[in-house]
């Protein structure tokens, strides 16, 4: 048992299984805020293009809630397509920001790459040519 955790221990200390953890975090922290802008922002502006609809009440009602006086014996029956049009919308909208956060990811990491590499390295001074070029005739002329 002793072994188990501390090879558990081991395998949640490792780098990328805590940068998992806190990149879970903050998609969780963006999501929010992207489902806030979706919500509040751009939703309200395609209702009013549209007439004026609030897309969470967009619905099918299949069957009536059954009242008496002014309570829900029964509650109504639905398929409540505004809500899902407004979840794709964030998941769209999501999707999109991911999409561009990882592409100035890659763009970064592939331009830290050039710089990384080492340059070609300058050519050797003229007298060390010169010396190289003797070496190899006096070779040529000894076989």
């Amino acid at each position: 048992m002793r072994k188990f955790i501390q090879e558990f221990k081991q395998f949640a200390m490792r780098g990328n299984v805590i940068d998992m953890a806190v990149g879970i975090i903050i998609g969780g922290a963006f999501s929010k805020i992207v489902s806030s802008i979706v919500n509040d922002l751009i939703m309200p502006g395609i209702g009013l293009l549209v007439g004026g609809v609030n897309f969470k009440d967009l619905k099918i009602v299949l069957k009536e809630a059954v009242m008496e006086g002014d309570q829900v014996v029964t509650p109504a029956v639905s398929i409540n397509y505004g809500n899902f049009l407004q979840t794709t919308f964030d998941f769209l909208i999501i999707a999109f920001a991911i999409f561009l956060l990882i592409k100035a990811i890659n763009r970064l990491a592939k331009k830290r790459e050039t710089e990384a590499k080492p340059a070609t390295p300058p050519p050797p001074p003229a007298d060390i040519q010169l010396l190289t070029e003797i070496r190899d005739l006096l070779r040529d002329k000894n076989n």
